[in-house]
């Protein structure tokens, strides 16, 4: 046994031996920009295409990317139903702020859009609908006076055309740069859903990563069905300011989707998957010829 141990020792130290005088060359792997997105969630390197084809979610831990708002309407209504409206209407500068106008050419670069809703009309599974989506990647999907004009204008369309309504939220809030303007559209758009619920329309509201600041408090509420996406943040104002603004520590999990699924604040969580089976069901069972059932 001894003998062994001994001849194992010695050609270790002859393997490290012959290490020294020639090193292993290792030849570094260059991989290009664009092939591989990391998980925010878990850090796994994921390979593009493998994440498209799983709808922009992790498949090993599930978790949920933003999507800008096109890939929203490509994975969501029937292929090619898409119908859009008010592509027209166009935020401003109201109060000259400055770089304002900078932000909103920025804005347009990164999501493809004029503004950071779009809205229009299509068909789920065949049936119907008056479908917009905000983009978080045009200034975080805020809500200035173009975007609550566009949010109105479709509800209005909804109510006329007694079709029912479908929006996907996400949002850091309002826009600061048009202040007491931007404020205005919470107030606004929730007085046009009181015309569609007069109707008797059904609103479905779909809240996803991140929607919070006066989107959450106003119109996103508002559904008659208020559906979280998984991974989804949402809330009014951020854990830390409400943190400083108590002087307590939050509950753990504060204003994931589980958590405001728990409280009562949303009716269902869904994975991305399954959307279009979720919508399509409730559409069928809430939603008649033109009434809400």
């Amino acid at each position: 046994m001894k003998n062994l141990l001994d001849e194992r020792k010695a050609r270790l130290l002859k393997f490290q031996e012959l290490i020294k005088k020639k090193p292993i060359e290792t030849k570094p792997v260059d991989i290009p920009d664009g092939v591989f997105t990391q998980c925010e969630q878990c850090n796994s390197a994921i390979y593009n295409k493998d994440l498209e084809k799983n709808l922009e979610v992790c498949p090993y831990c599930g978790y949920h990317f933003r999507i800008p708002a096109r890939k929203r309407i490509l994975y969501t209504l029937d292929d090619q139903s898409f119908q859009e409206i008010d592509s027209l209407v166009t935020s401003l500068n109201p109060l000259s702020m400055p770089d304002y106008e900078d932000k909103l050419i920025k804005g347009v670069k990164m999501s493809k859009l004029n503004e950071a809703f779009i809205s229009g009309v299509g068909t789920i599974k065949g049936m119907k609908v008056a479908f917009g989506v905000l983009d978080s990647f045009f200034m975080m999907g805020s809500m200035g006076s173009a975007v609550g004009e566009k949010i109105t204008r479709l509800i209005e369309h909804a109510a006329d055309n007694m079709l029912p309504l479908i929006i996907f939220s996400a949002s850091g809030g309002a826009r600061m740069q048009e202040g007491i303007l931007s404020l205005m559209q919470m107030a606004k758009t929730s007085a046009a859903l009181n015309r569609l619920d007069e109707k008797g329309l059904v609103f479905i509201s779909v809240l996803t990563n991140p929607t919070t600041g006066g989107v959450a408090a106003s119109y996103a509420s508002l559904g008659d069905i208020n559906i979280a996406e998984r991974s989804s943040l949402i809330g009014f104002a951020g854990a830390r300011v409400i943190k400083q603004t108590i002087g307590q520590d939050l509950p753990l999990g504060f204003q994931t989707d589980v958590f405001q699924l728990n409280k009562g604040q949303v009716d269902l969580v869904i994975l991305r998957k399954n959307m279009i089976e979720t919508l399509s069901f409730l559409l069928k069972i809430h939603h008649q010829e033109g009434k809400k059932i």
